[in-house]
């Protein structure tokens, strides 16, 4: 087994004449904890697309445990475990609680000759899915649209996590939810590494990273300015990259 679960190497992405990534490599440790900063135009969402399977990258490479990924479309990415939970949760209003978590998913039981949907054992699946993330909501069985965004939040987390996922990439994850929710995904967060599943968090909110990351990458303009082990910088330092595109460190060698 590779010492990591996903390495981009020099990923390069445009749209039209806007270069979005310039030969940006990240890693991503088994079972770790990555936070994925930097400012609006970075990159980082696109980054993760690529990763995800929902864009295609215009140069680099891609490996899964070691081995080249050849997928080209979020099947292929879901297929080698990696699922992402978009910062709009990409959730249908209409369906109930467990049909969205199996949407394209759906079990099915035979009746009568034809195949129907198991609505009964996708129901009983998704509480048990609940459970064993620690999650609460009202019911598997009410429309999303009447939820919480804390609630629909655990609705995208128990999607991604129940099929054998081995990375789920979070965007914005904390975003626009009051201080319980934030304290909830961010114990979600922490089981799903101890359960020794790895994740990337693209997050404007630098406490969170800090609070429960193992390693933060910073980018800038399309081009990765940084990577840190949480224990090896600090708040100060983080904005500094942000802001200046700069990773001071290199910096002083250079001037040294």
């Amino acid at each position: 087994m590779s010492a990591f679960l996903v390495e981009m190497r020099n990923i390069s992405k445009t749209f039209g004449a806007v270069t979005a990534l310039q030969d940006v490599s990240l890693r991503v440790p088994h079972a770790g904890v990555v936070g994925l900063v930097g400012d609006n135009a970075a990159g980082k969402s696109t980054l993760m697309k690529i990763l995800a399977g929902a864009l295609a990258r215009d140069k680099g490479d891609i490996l899964i445990d070691g081995a080249p990924a050849g997928y080209t479309h979020p099947i292929g990415a879901r297929e080698a475990g990696i699922e992402m939970i978009y910062q709009d949760f990409a959730l249908v209003p209409d369906l109930t609680v467990a049909q969205n978590i199996f949407l394209g998913r759906e079990l099915t039981r035979r009746r009568a000759g034809l195949t129907v949907l198991d609505k009964r054992a996708m129901n009983d699946r998704a509480r048990e899915l609940f459970g064993a993330l620690g999650l609460r909501i009202p019911s598997v069985t009410l429309p999303v649209q009447s939820l919480s965004g804390g609630q629909q939040q655990a609705v995208a987390i128990a999607r991604a996590t129940g099929f054998d996922a081995k990375l789920v990439i979070m965007d914005e994850p904390t975003a626009n939810l009051g201080a319980p929710a934030i304290a909830k995904v961010r114990e979600t967060i922490a089981r799903l590494k101890a359960s020794g599943v790895a994740v990337v968090i693209i997050s404007h909110r630098l406490e969170d990273i800090f609070a429960i990351g193992d390693s933060i990458v910073v980018m800038k303009q399309g081009r990765l300015v940084a990577e840190r082990a949480i224990g090896d910088t600090d708040n100060a330092d983080v904005v500094e990259m942000i802001v200046t595109g700069r990773d001071p460190r290199l910096a002083a060698t250079v001037s040294a």
